[in-house]
């Protein structure tokens, strides 16, 4: 069985959210997600598609599920960074490490805790958070999981 997407397991609504939030600060995203729409077929120019409004476009990329792995990555990224950073800095806070406003420097070495700090993180998170806190220790655990020892078994 396929491992599921961790951008699509999001509701619709939250997705929707995403999407726009990135529209809306990243203009260069605009004609990535435009391509991705199109190549979706249903007839539609991309000079058609570049000229949709905002919430329009979020909405037909959502519906479409027209998202890459590149672009999951991008919407994910903006989640737990720009969207809700305080879990990831209620994380890093719990574990030990240094970050800013949920920012880790790019100097740190990985790793960036110790297995039994990653544990005790990840358990206060998933108690202070809930589902939302273990969605983010599983997309961690997918992208970066060699930065936090033991994330794997956790999840």
């Amino acid at each position: 069985m396929a491992t599921p997407s961790l951008f699509r397991v999001l509701p619709a609504e939250r997705r929707l959210q995403l999407v726009t939030h990135l529209l809306t600060t990243r203009k260069e995203i605009r004609p990535r997600l435009v391509a991705r729409i199109v190549a979706r077929g249903g007839g539609f120019r991309a000079a058609t598609v570049m000229g949709w409004p905002l919430a329009q476009l979020a909405r037909e990329f959502v519906r479409l599920n027209a998202a890459s792995p590149e672009d999951e990555i991008d919407l994910l990224q903006a989640l737990y960074l720009e969207v809700e950073p305080q879990l990831q800095a209620f994380f890093l806070d719990a574990a030990g490490v240094k970050h800013e406003g949920g920012t880790i420097p790019e100097d740190l070495a990985m790793p960036y805790a110790s297995a039994e700090r990653v544990a005790t993180a990840a358990a206060a998170l998933r108690e202070k958070y809930g589902d939302d806190g273990l969605h983010y220790l599983r997309t961690i655990a997918r992208y970066n999981g060699a930065a936090w020892p033991g994330i794997d078994t956790l999840v």
